[in-house]
């Protein structure tokens, strides 16, 4: 069945929006006295029970045991998330939350997807992801050290994707701001642009060689920096608000639950879900039910976006909650941060010391 909605007239597409809100606010069978007393169809309940009739047949509606309600299917929630859903508009407050978030101009992407998982699920009252993609190889396309004490600084470390990455290294002997301004020309020179595989021992005791005195400081910022460029390598996921689906019936059953957690905890499906998703869509996308293939997600919907810089892919952020979700303003709420997200990190990608007023 496609549920293309092509067999649907616009009384059935009423009716079946109006079963879906519904259901969502109430999360229990919607009746046709429910839908002429508090949706106000001018319909007898008659032509309604034979309208639901109609659309259960077809697919898009299910009638739970021997209730005379019905619920929608997962080809209903389609539907009504392909044709029938009207755009969210976000309150005053909801607003002024977000936009707090995208001025305040976190340097990491991990700060800010972070703060910003933790905004959404205050936000819908679900389950908020942010996903960071497995990259092929990791590169370094520029370092900066920051000058603390005389035995330690800060080197900083910045990708291609905007990327921004910090170590605090400890010295045994005593650094000054010329040492350091020497070492970051070197890094820069020798190191930026190199996967971790080519960062060999040859090329790091030439390194030691050309630093002259002090070249004991280049074994340990060396072994930081290919450090560094493995935990960038890989994929990962974060979530925030997990307590806010117990208060969802649809994850009642303690087994089932359990094991959607394992799939948050073991993270391999979902950073494959959103890593196998079309390339070139950039706004909302939303996978409903079994159209996941994950056996633990069956009764869940998933929706993300992605965010790039550069025209990269460097992260998502989502939303997981029962298959009754709040459609509408989870996907406005998804599209909403994920785009002014990526619009700061290519507008302001800047290290700090580097051009501009960036004091990030």
């Amino acid at each position: 069945m496609s549920g293309n909605g092509r067999e649907l007239n616009d009384r059935k597409k009423m009716i079946l929006k109006a079963i879906i809100e519904a259901h969502v606010k109430e999360g229990e069978p919607v009746g046709s006295k429910y839908l002429t007393e508090h949706k106000q169809i001018a319909l007898s309940s008659a032509t309604i029970r034979n309208e639901m009739a109609e659309l259960e047949s077809l697919g898009y509606l299910e009638q739970p045991h021997t209730s005379a309600g019905r619920v929608p299917s997962e080809v209903g929630y389609r539907f009504y998330v392909d044709s029938l859903m009207q755009k969210y508009r976000m309150s005053q407050n909801e607003l002024v939350r977000m936009n707090a978030l995208v001025k305040s101009r976190l340097a990491e992407v991990d700060r800010l997807l972070e703060t910003a998982t933790q905004l959404a699920a205050a936000l819908t009252n679900y389950t908020s992801l942010a996903v960071k993609p497995k990259q092929s190889e990791a590169v370094i396309d520029r370092f900066k050290t920051v000058h603390l004490s005389d035995d330690l600084f800060m080197l900083i470390m910045m990708d291609g994707g905007g990327n921004i990455k910090t170590r605090q290294i400890h010295t045994e002997m005593p650094v000054d701001a010329d040492t350091l301004s020497k070492l970051e020309l070197l890094l820069n020179t020798r190191l930026a642009g190199r996967r971790v595989h080519e960062i060999t021992v040859p090329l790091v005791m030439e390194m030691e060689r050309s630093f002259g005195e002090g070249e004991g400081l280049i074994g340990p910022v060396v072994k930081n920096v290919c450090e560094t460029m493995s935990e960038m390598d890989g994929g990962d996921l974060k979530y925030a608000g997990v307590n806010h689906l117990l208060a969802y019936p649809e994850y009642a059953d303690a087994h089932e639950f359990k094991e959607l957690l394992g799939v948050l905890e073991e993270k391999r499906d979902i950073l494959k879900l959103v890593s196998d998703a079309e390339a070139e869509d950039d706004g909302p996308q939303v996978i409903i039910g079994s159209e996941n293939g994950v056996e633990e997600m069956k009764n869940s919907t998933l929706v993300f976006q992605k965010i790039k810089s550069g025209g990269k892919v460097i992260g998502a952020i989502g939303i997981l909650g029962p298959r009754r979700m709040d459609y509408s303003k989870v996907i406005s709420t998804v599209e909403y941060i994920a785009g002014n997200l990526t619009d700061l990190l290519n507008t302001t990608p800047k290290l700090p010391g580097g051009d501009g007023d960036d004091n990030t």
